[in-house]
């Protein structure tokens, strides 16, 4: 294999600026075919991104003989079945994040395509970003001394509204903290570590849509560091603040912030500019590139993710009554769901 021949399912918003191109400008990859299932829609993308072919048919695609790895850009209640579809089809797969709506249609999928003997790849891009390249780097090399402990918060009026399939838990198997809290879990992970005795609550207390808006939860790492986070998705407080305190400074900077970087050891402060790229995912995606063409790895797998859906699924798991069946078709029965 001497190129990256993509085609993706679900050209929605995500792969306009974020995804998309960056398939194009990875060095040895191309996009070759889109599909949605609006047949306009899939050829209006195509003829804007220039992009040879489009189709309204998933199956299609994945049996496009010039596609050679396909990237799954749709919501969550759809990423188990198109990529078990791929690696049917003996493909590589990318898959947009959360992995899927639980850690147990997760696991189905890494089942797969370690049964294949194919590689399986989820969109965490923030591993391939600057900025968290940055504080692992500085954590690694002993800047902030012994890792003590981690501290995250996130708040914004986001649940105030419904926001479409991310609150609909048929869609994404929960609220926002799904879409959101992912990116920060599995960030941590890939920066200090996979998390161990990962505990949590969540309730709903200002939202009617019937998911979780406030989450807690702590954890600790291998090295015996402690970790706490929270999310309020119903509150007017704008916060996205992620702290690892070590034994000799503090690392600070924000999930979803433009790369800066603050450093903080005794009284002195050092900022890094780590600025994002223009299309956020190229990096890692030329990270995955690079491993299917033998010429490097990618930081972000099923099994990584995996850890993270696990991870949540914990967190959530009295909410919802538990996490291993069909939860979402359940609603009377979550414990944690508060009647408007």
């Amino acid at each position: 294999m001497t190129e990256i021949r993509w085609g993706i399912i679900g050209c929605g918003d995500v792969t306009e600026k974020k995804s998309g191109p960056a398939l194009q400008l990875a060095t040895g990859s191309s996009l070759v075919a889109v599909m949605r299932r609006d047949a306009a829609k899939a050829a209006d993308y195509a003829n804007r991104h220039n992009v040879p072919r489009w189709y309204d048919d998933a199956a299609k695609l994945v049996a496009d003989a010039d596609v050679n790895a396909v990237y799954v850009a749709t919501p969550p209640d759809t990423h188990a079945e198109y990529a078990l579809r791929v690696a049917a089809a003996g493909k590589p797969c990318y898959v947009e994040k959360p992995m899927a709506r639980s850690a147990a249609e997760c696991r189905q999928m890494v089942d797969a395509f370690a049964a294949a003997e194919l590689p399986l790849f989820v969109a965490y891009y923030r591993r391939g970003l600057p900025v968290f390249r940055k504080a692992k780097e500085l954590l690694d090399g002993g800047a902030i001394g012994t890792l003590t402990s981690i501290n995250y918060r996130y708040s914004g009026p986001r649940h105030r509204k419904t926001n479409g399939w991310r609150t609909d838990v048929a869609s994404a198997g929960g609220g926002l903290f799904l879409d959101l809290a992912s990116h920060a879990l599995d960030a941590l992970d890939f920066i200090a570590g996979p998390m161990h005795n990962v505990r949590g609550i969540a309730s709903n207390v200002a939202s009617d849509i019937g998911v979780e808006d406030n989450v807690a939860m702590y954890w600790r790492t291998a090295g015996s560091a402690l970790g706490s986070a929270s999310w309020n998705f119903a509150t007017d407080a704008i916060a996205d603040d992620i702290e690892l305190h070590g034994t000799d400074g503090t690392l600070r900077w924000a999930c979803f912030g433009d790369g800066a970087l603050t450093l903080t050891r005794g009284g002195d402060a050092q900022t890094f500019a780590c600025p994002n790229p223009p299309h956020i995912q190229q990096p890692l995606i030329q990270m995955i590139v690079d491993q299917l063409l033998g010429r490097g790895t990618s930081p972000s797998t099923g099994e990584t993710a995996l850890r993270t859906s696990a991870v949540m699924d914990a967190v959530l798991n009295d909410y919802y009554g538990g996490r291993d069946d069909a939860f979402w078709t359940r609603p009377d029965t979550w414990p944690g769901r508060r009647t408007p």
